[in-house]
């Protein structure tokens, strides 16, 4: 009896030690201290090249520098704003303001935190090739059957689309608004032009096709589109007392539509969404490294 108290004895020690030995790693490289035990980080974005770069990005961050765990989930516009106030993910990095998204940040605002922009100078609106003749939007009805009277759409719950409903009736535009994905808007656009035809789409900058056929927004005298938005970060509330490194890596994070453009760009060229944003990453040393909590920077 004596000898199987010993032993149980034992057993918790070694398990204690075991278990303080594992937390002490982290999973990580080591660098990680204080009183963050939480290595697991849930980023919520959207199907969209400039959500799937940034979020890609962030995620490569978190695993190769700091020694998070991360999940990311691809989820609708509406879902990533109620994940984030039902405090079931901890950031997104797509929210477009204060137009494009303003509807679904109304709704939540008091339930998640706005770090403010991480890129300046974003613009939705409808985009056309350059080849074609028309420049407004106020003159689309006069040449519907160049367009075939359609507007190429992406998922009917983005913050374009519901400006678009918004347009057609604002410019009593005689259009259907065809809903589909990011890839069916790129993949019409990409066949009109390579037949030289007439194509008008839902379109934003920053966005890799700008860098990859000359394309124009059409003019939007009644404003339906807003002027230049923010892409902002936003987090749930009560990330910073969890996880402060990550949120500071979020509130540090700031770049330039070029940078943005560049990270999109090397998505689209190979393919692999996490193999590009490690890419980008490599390739970009020093903004990553004043994005980085001070423990974690290359000195």
């Amino acid at each position: 009896m004596k000898r199987r108290t010993v032993f149980i004895i034992t057993l918790a020690v070694l398990t204690a030690f075991a278990a303080v030995s594992v937390a002490g790693c982290g999973g990580g490289d080591g660098k990680q201290t204080g009183k963050e035990d939480n290595r697991q980080v849930k980023l919520l974005y959207v199907q969209w090249a400039c959500a799937s770069a940034e979020t890609h990005v962030m995620k490569v961050i978190l695993e190769d520098k700091m020694g998070y765990e991360v999940e990311i989930m691809d989820v609708t516009a509406a879902a990533m704003y109620e994940g984030l106030a039902n405090k079931k993910a901890d950031a997104i990095f797509t929210a477009w303001l204060p137009l494009t998204h303003g509807e679904y940040m109304k709704q939540v605002k008091d339930q998640v935190e706005d770090l403010g922009p991480s890129m300046e100078g974003a613009k939705i609106g409808l985009v056309v090739p350059d080849y074609v003749a028309v420049d407004s939007i106020a003159d689309m009805n006069a040449v519907k059957d160049k367009f075939d009277g359609k507007i190429i759409g992406i998922d009917s719950g983005a913050g374009i689309m519901k400006a678009t409903e918004a347009a057609l009736k604002d410019y009593n535009l005689d259009y259907e608004l065809v809903e589909g994905s990011e890839g069916t808007m790129i993949a019409s656009l990409k066949q009109a032009i390579e037949n030289n035809k007439w194509v008008v789409v839902t379109g934003w900058t920053p966005h890799w096709k700008f860098a990859r056929w000359d394309l124009k927004y059409l003019d939007d005298p009644k404003k339906d589109y807003g002027e230049a938005e923010t892409i902002n970060t936003i987090v749930r509330k009560g990330l910073k007392e969890d996880m402060p490194d990550a949120y500071t890596l979020f509130d540090n994070f700031a770049w330039s539509p070029e940078d943005l453009a560049s990270a999109m760009g090397l998505a689209e060229d190979m393919g692999n969404s996490e193999e590009a944003a490690r890419k980008w990453v490599e390739q970009n040393p020093e903004l990553v490294n004043s994005w980085l909590p001070d423990k974690y920077k290359d000195k």
